[in-house]
C-alpha cells in the first residue's frame, strides 16, 4: 500500500470555497488561507448530534482514532447525514518524534497534511509568542524594579516552545548580570495559553482568561496575575487570528474544522470548544475526539469541557486495535504482530475497564476495532464475542484501506445508538481538591490510595487560601496505563498513586494535578521521527 503521503499527494483536492460551501458558509464568512486552506467564523448554535471518539490504552506508536474519526466522518456523509469534524492540530514535537502526523492514515485522511502537520495557518506559533512574550514581561519587570515585589522563586508561569527538547526542561536564565532565576519550558501543546484558547469562547473571553493567569506570588504570599503586567492585551493581539477555527477537508472532500492541540497525558486533550460548537452548528453530526485513552482524554471531556461549556455527547465511540490489547497483556512491541489469541483474551481487561468507566458517565458507547492487515480472524472474533457477552455494540472499521466504506457499519452503529443523557460527572466541582482527585484515582484509575508529595500539599494550601479549590480537576499522567505508572497495563486495581505536583491554571480555569513522573515537556526518542523527513524537489517525504 502506498505511503500516507503518497495517498495524500495523489487526493483530488477541493478549492476549500467548495468545502466551506457544504457548510453554508457565506464569502465573508471565509479567511482564505490560500487554496486549500481558510479561516471561519465561529459559529454557537450546537445543534448537531456530538459524537465523540475516544480509545483504550494505546501502544507507544498510537491506535488510529484519528484515522477512525476522520472515516467515521467521511461513512456519516455518504450515508446522507450532514456531518463536520472537529479535530485538534498536530504539534511538531510528535511529527518530529516518535509518531509521526497527526492527520490519519490511509484513505481515511485530512489534507493538506504536509501543511496541516507543520507550520498550518500559524496558531501553534502564535500560542507559544503569547506565551513567552508572558514570560519576557515577567522577567522585564523584574530588572526595572520589581515593583510588584515577585519572588523570584516562586514564578509559577513557565516558557515554551512546539518541539520535543528534554534539555529545556530545567534552565537558567540571566535577567541582569548579577540577577539569575531558575525557568523551565513546556512544549506548546501542554502550555497554559493553549488550553485558554481552547476554552475560551470569544476574543473578549480569552482576553480575560489571559488576564486572569497567575504568573508568580509575592514574597508575603500574594497572587500575581498577567493582568498585574499590563500584557493581556498584547498577548490577545498575537492571538487573534489564532482564535478563529480553521477549516480543511478530507480526502473524500467533506468538511474539518481543525483548531487547536492540547496534549491529553498532560492537558485537557480536546480541540477548542468554538471549533466543537461550530461543528455541531452547521451540521446534523459533529465529530470529534479526545486524546489517548477514555481515562486522559474522554475523562476531561466530559468533565472538563463538557460542564464548563453546556455540551455533551450523543454517542461515544471506543476505538481499540489487536495490537493494544496484546500490548495490555504483556506483549513487546516488536512482538504485537505475531499471532497470539491468549494474549488478546488477557488484554481484553484493558478494553473492559474503559467500558466501565465510560458507562459511569450515562452516555452510550459503541465498540470499535480498528482492523490492521497483520490482525488474525481468530483474534478478532475474541473481541467479538466479549463485546456480545457484554452486550456492547460492536463493530470493525477498515478506513484506512478503504475509506468511508470501510467506516458505514460504525456510522449506522452510531447512527442508531445516539441519544443524548444527562452526563453522571464523576465529581462535583464544589468538592475539595484532595476530594475530587480522590474520587478519579477511585473511580477512573481503580487505585485504593493517593499519596501526596509535600510540594503538591504546599500547593493545595496556596489554592484553598485562595478561594479558588472550586475548579475542575486536568489529571496529567502516562497515557499508556490507567493507573500513574506506565508498567500497570490491562486492569490494575487496589494500587497506590502519587500526587508529585499540582499546578493552578487560573486562566484557563482549572487545576493541573500531575501524577507518578509524568513531564510536561517531552524527549526524543532513540531514533526519532525527523530521520525519515525530507523533500526532494517540492515533495516531503517521511510524514507519516
Amino acid at each position: 500500500m502506498k505511503t500516507d503521503i503518497e495517498i495524500a499527494s495523489e487526493a483530488n483536492i477541493m478549492h476549500i470555497k467548495e468545502i466551506a460551501n457544504k457548510l453554508n458558509l457565506k464569502e465573508e464568512e471565509i479567511d482564505y488561507y490560500g487554496k486549500y486552506k481558510a479561516k471561519i467564523k465561529a459559529a454557537d448554535n450546537p445543534k448537531g448530534k456530538l459524537i465523540l471518539v475516544t480509545a483504550t490504552n494505546p501502544t507507544p506508536y498510537g491506535e488510529g482514532k484519528t484515522t477512525v474519526s476522520i472515516g467515521l466522518i467521511d461513512a456519516l456523509n455518504k450515508l446522507g447525514k450532514k456531518t463536520a469534524g472537529a479535530l485538534r492540530e498536530p504539534s511538531l514535537g510528535p511529527v518530529f518524534g516518535l509518531k509521526g502526523g497527526a492527520t490519519g492514515g490511509g484513505y481515511s485522511q485530512v489534507i493538506p497534511m504536509e501543511d496541516i502537520n507543520l507550520h498550518f495557518n500559524g496558531d501553534f506559533h502564535a500560542i507559544t509568542s503569547a506565551n513567552n512574550l508572558l514570560s519576557s514581561a515577567i522577567d522585564n519587570h523584574i530588572y526595572f524594579g520589581n515593583e510588584l515585589n515577585i519572588d523570584e522563586n516562586n514564578i509559577k508561569f513557565e516558557r515554551c516552545i512546539d518541539l520535543n527538547d528534554r534539555s529545556l526542561r530545567e534552565v537558567e536564565i540571566t535577567i541582569k548580570k548579577d540577577k539569575k532565576r531558575k525557568d523551565s519550558f513546556n512544549i506548546t501543546a501542554a502550555s497554559e495559553i493553549m488550553v485558554i484558547l481552547c476554552l475560551s469562547k470569544d476574543i473578549s473571553d480569552l482576553k480575560r482568561r489571559l488576564g486572569n493567569i497567575i504568573v508568580a506570588y509575592t514574597k508575603d504570599g500574594k497572587a500575581i496575575y498577567a493582568k498585574d503586567l499590563k500584557v493581556e492585551g498584547a498577548m490577545t493581539v498575537l492571538l487573534k487570528d489564532a482564535i478563529k477555527p480553521n477549516l480543511v477537508q478530507t480526502l473524500e472532500n467533506n468538511p474539518v474544522i481543525i483548531h487547536g492541540g492540547p496534549f491529553a497525558n498532560i492537558a485537557h486533550g480536546c480541540n477548542s470548544i468554538i471549533a466543537t460548537k461550530t461543528a455541531m452548528s452547521l451540521g446534523e453530526y459533529a465529530v470529534t475526539e479526545a486524546g489517548f485513552g477514555s481515562d486522559l482524554g474522554a475523562e476531561k471531556f466530559l468533565d472538563i469541557k463538557c460542564r464548563l461549556n453546556g455540551i455533551k455527547p450523543s454517542c461515544i465511540v471506543l476505538v481499540t486495535t489487536i495490537k493494544a490489547l496484546k500490548y495490555n497483556a504483556g506483549i513487546s512491541k516488536d512482538n504485537l504482530l505475531n499471532k497470539d489469541v491468549e494474549s488478546v483474551k488477557i488484554g481484553l481487561s484493558n478494553l473492559q475497564a474503559h467500558i466501565e468507566n465510560l458507562k459511569k458517565f450515562n452516555v452510550n458507547i459503541v465498540v470499535c476495532l480498528n482492523k490492521y492487515n497483520t490482525d488474525y480472524d481468530e483474534e478478532i472474533e475474541v473481541v467479538q464475542e466479549y463485546t456480545k457477552s457484554i452486550k456492547a455494540p460492536f463493530s470493525i472499521t477498515t478506513s484506512y484501506k478503504d475509506g468511508a466504506e470501510g467506516a458505514l457499519d460504525l456510522a449506522n452503529k452510531v447512527i442508531d445508538n445516539s441519544k443524548e443523557n444527562e452526563i453522571n460527572y464523576i465529581y462535583n466541582i464544589e468538592d475539595s481538591i484532595k476530594t475530587k482527585i480522590e474520587k478519579l484515582s477511585k473511580e477512573i484509575y481503580h487505585a485504593s490510595n493517593v499519596v501526596y508529595k509535600e510540594e503538591a500539599l504546599k500547593e493545595i494550601e496556596k489554592i484553598e487560601s485562595l478561594g479558588l479549590s472550586n475548579l475542575p480537576i486536568c489529571i496529567a499522567k502516562t497515557q499508556y496505563s490507567i493507573s500513574d505508572d506506565k508498567d500497570k497495563l490491562g486492569y490494575p486495581k487496589d494500587y497506590e498513586i502519587t500526587v508529585k505536583n499540582i499546578k493552578l491554571y487560573n486562566g484557563a480555569g482549572f487545576i493541573t494535578v500531575l501524577l507518578g513522573d509524568i513531564l510536561t515537556m517531552p524527549g526524543l526518542p532513540k531514533i526519532p521521527n525527523y530521520e525519515q523527513i525530507d523533500i526532494e524537489g517540492n515533495k516531503v517525504k517521511g510524514l507519516f
